[in-house]
């Protein structure tokens, strides 16, 4: 037993703790003025960021660049296991559409797929023309591409999860662009 004051004294029976009262009150000052009760609770689960690399093509610039693009994990008992890219900060007309690109020059199936964002209204209402679309289709595309674009690679066939997309990607990404009706 003790003490349902301070907290602090312990005794073996209820006749001890009343026993020794006369002498224990002098010292006992109630929990709530002595000490507050902290309560350990884990800290909040942090969502574990994954950073690639994607091919960012923004609309008034010649040449593509390299970005890191961030990537939340699917979520438990997503239909999806592949991580959620967050490319939002590039599309701020509205939510980005995709498009995956699974074949490559003369029709090859990709070993790495490329997952293609871009903004639907752009190429609606004929924003700017994509400079690095065109320079990288020597103009010649059927139709031109409009608004920015942001290609991420996936890591297989299967495409669970995302690798670093490079300067290799770009002679798939440039026959997509030029059979883009």
């Amino acid at each position: 037993m003790w003490c349902s004051r301070c907290q602090s004294a312990w005794y073996c029976s209820p006749e001890h703790l009343q026993g020794d009262w006369q002498r224990h009150r002098r010292e006992c000052i109630p929990a709530s003025a002595n000490q507050q009760t902290v309560i350990a609770t884990p800290p909040p689960i942090q969502e574990q960021l994954i950073t690639v690399s994607a091919i960012l093509f923004v609309a008034e610039e010649e040449r593509s660049r390299i970005v890191p693009i961030q990537c939340r994990p699917a979520g438990p008992g997503s239909p999806s296991a592949c991580p959620v890219p967050l490319v939002h900060e590039y599309f701020l007309e509205g939510p980005p559409s995709t498009i995956v690109l699974t074949t490559g020059l003369n029709g090859e199936p990709l070993r790495f797929p490329l997952h293609i964002f871009y903004c639907p209204t752009s190429l609606q209402r004929g924003a700017p023309i994509n400079r690095g679309i065109y320079r990288i289709t020597s103009g010649a595309a059927a139709r031109p591409w409009c608004g920015t674009v942001v290609v991420l690679k996936f890591n297989g066939t299967r495409r669970q999860g995302y690798s670093d997309a490079g300067g290799n990607d770009l002679p798939a990404l440039s026959a997509y662009f030029l059979a883009f009706k």
